[in-house]
């Protein structure tokens, strides 16, 4: 089965009524734990940008904290973690703002902990790949911005 083209269900969205319309976003977020995290950044943090970015950091810094560093893999796998759901969030948002501020908040808080990347080359990949996220992202912010997120950036080599 096909599904229809974006169009069409804009379309077919747009001839629905209030009720109509309030049901299938509750079926659709009934179904996906992503959609409902979607559908509740959209009607609760959306408004709130500053605040969404704390809550991501403050998720960041306690993914952390339950990194056990006894085993390199495992630490791997917890950073790979950390970025995913560090990613998923920014995806919601669609800021570019947000997402240089979450990813050198990442960045940051990888380079204050004792965690040894620099000396291990998938750890270091890791880090540089986000390095170059950020920096991606800066060329397309207003000159200002890109100036103040620069200054965060240069801390952090």
């Amino acid at each position: 089965m096909k599904s229809a083209s974006l169009s069409d269900v804009k379309n077919e969205l747009s001839h629905l009524d209030k009720n109509e319309l309030t049901e299938l976003c509750l079926r659709l977020a009934r179904y996906k734990k992503e959609n409902k995290e979607l559908l509740s950044y959209l009607l609760f943090d959306a408004n709130d940008e500053e605040n969404y970015k704390n809550n991501i950091k403050l998720l960041i810094d306690e993914n952390f904290e339950a990194i056990t560093q006894t085993n390199l893999y495992l630490v791997k796998k917890s950073l790979r973690k950390i970025l995913r759901i560090a990613n998923k969030h920014i995806k919601y948002s669609q800021n570019k703002e947000t997402e240089i501020d979450v990813l050198i908040h990442f960045c940051s808080v990888l380079n204050h902990s004792k965690i040894p990347y620099k000396t291990n080359k998938v750890l270091n990949n890791l880090y540089n790949s986000q390095l170059k996220k950020i920096n991606t992202c800066l060329q397309t912010l207003h000159e200002d911005l890109q100036y103040d997120f620069q200054k965060k950036l240069d801390e952090l080599s």
